[in-house]
């Protein structure tokens, strides 16, 4: 791992479990056991670190719409699937993309705004394809995505490997639950998506 992707890795974590502003420099200096002065040789400043996190986390959510393929159902199953791998792989920059981001200044805010909106329309746009296609039934596919992003971000704040069900196990509960809130019931009488 390069110095710098070192540095990043750190900041994120201890922007995710201290919060932006309780982190100080010489906090991260001293878990990177480098002097405080030498660390600026690496980076601008703490806000560089911020909206590096969050562009990191940002392009692993993105990669996830840009992997999407088949009908609206495998749509909806592999976004879900995806964006929970990224929250168990990627926790703490997912934290930062989900919280941390607000502490950011324009115009870094306003990248981090963009990123964030990139995201949501991509998967409303998922939604939308199943809405146009009668794949899906909502009266909105912007509440419905609202509803999804809600439902799957919030796994960061329980989710842990060794909790008693696997990714993958939730990952499938959330699809059939996101699918059946779409109005999707696969599987004949027993309603299961």
């Amino acid at each position: 791992m390069e110095r710098r992707d070192e540095i990043l890795h750190i900041a994120g974590q201890l922007f995710s479990q201290r919060g932006y502003h309780a982190t100080s420099m010489r906090e991260l200096a001293r878990h990177l056991n480098l002097q405080g002065g030498s660390l600026y040789a690496h980076i601008a400043s703490k806000e560089e670190l911020l909206i590096e996190v969050v562009r990191q986390a940002a392009a692993r959510f993105l990669g996830v719409l840009e992997g999407l393929e088949g009908d609206p159902v495998a749509k909806i199953r592999a976004l879900v699937r995806g964006h929970l791998r990224v929250i168990a792989e990627e926790l703490p920059r997912a934290t930062v993309f989900f919280h941390e981001w607000k502490h950011l200044s324009p115009p870094f805010l306003k990248e981090a705004r963009a990123l964030r909106r990139r995201y949501e329309e991509g998967v409303q746009g998922v939604v939308q394809e199943g809405v146009d296609k009668g794949v899906f039934r909502t009266e909105s596919a912007r509440l419905a995505t609202l509803f999804l992003l809600s439902a799957l971000n919030w796994t960061y704040q329980w989710y842990r490997p060794e909790g008693p069900l696997s990714l993958e196990e939730i990952s499938e509960q959330y699809a059939r639950l996101v699918l059946r809130a779409l109005g999707v019931w696969e599987g004949g009488e027993d309603g299961e998506a």
